[in-house]
């Protein structure tokens, strides 16, 4: 007995299913996360066409891809784990965690609906859930819209982006947007001319320190032979006398 927590990306929906059919879920075993299956094989309508991508066993380990054991393991897991979240900067730490491997230990097998068949599903494929946030980086923006870089400035991007309404403590609606990443902005364009007039800066400096440095090496070299040449001619005059 497992099961199945089906989502459904193209209208942001998901339902959780129990699999009582012992056959059903003996379809699931042996299988591994990122694999596609069948939709009849897990009691979906035909035409449907799910994607295994993750699950927890009974005892609510979570199922780590990457590792293809079907039992569980004890791994040392870091920041880019996906399964484990660090408390303190470069923290690492011994945990349990289940292969990406399926067995018979599972009890939630979660699906993600790539192929959807003609038969609908009751709460699944016939609702529709909006987004509830849109897009915040500028170029995303504009894919959104169907713009590009000339025809949507700076403050057509602060115009598009997606406001969403938001009650207060005291009762008082407003909307919230979130901050345009990667906005090319005057500003930032300022910020970059002096960064790049600072390098040209330091980097006309250096020859300039070099020239003086060379220039101080040759006065101090022909100094010194200057000197040289003179102590031999003092000699040379004081073995003459």
């Amino acid at each position: 007995m497992v099961k199945l927590n089906i989502s459904y990306p193209a209208n942001g929906t998901q339902k959780l299913i129990q699999l009582d059919d012992e056959h059903l879920s003996r379809n699931l075993w042996d299988t591994r996360i990122g694999q596609e299956l069948d939709g009849e094989l897990v009691g979906l309508p035909a035409g449907y066409r799910v994607k295994i991508t993750g699950g927890n066993d009974k005892q609510g380990f979570a199922c780590m891809p990457g590792v293809l054991v079907p039992g569980r393991v004890r791994l040392l897991l870091s920041e880019r784990h996906k399964v484990y979240r660090p408390r303190r900067t470069g923290e690492r730490k011994r945990k349990s965690v289940h292969g990406a491997i399926l067995g018979p230990d599972m009890a939630v097998v979660s699906l993600s609906i790539v192929k959807a068949g003609e038969e609908d599903i009751d709460g699944l494929t016939t609702e529709q859930v909006p987004s509830r946030l849109g897009p915040k980086r500028a170029n995303n923006i504009r894919k959104f819209y169907g713009l590009t870089k000339e025809t949507a400035t700076t403050e057509d991007l602060k115009q598009l982006v997606i406001r969403r309404p938001v009650t207060g403590k005291n009762g008082r609606e407003y909307t919230k947007a979130p901050r345009i990443q990667r906005l090319v902005t005057p500003r930032r364009l300022q910020h970059k001319r002096r960064l790049q007039a600072n390098k040209i800066a330091q980097v006309q400096k250096s020859k300039n320190e070099a020239a003086e440095y060379a220039k101080m090496i040759a006065s101090r070299v022909s100094l010194k032979r200057a000197e040289k040449a003179e102590s031999k001619i003092r000699r040379a005059s004081s073995l003459r006398a």
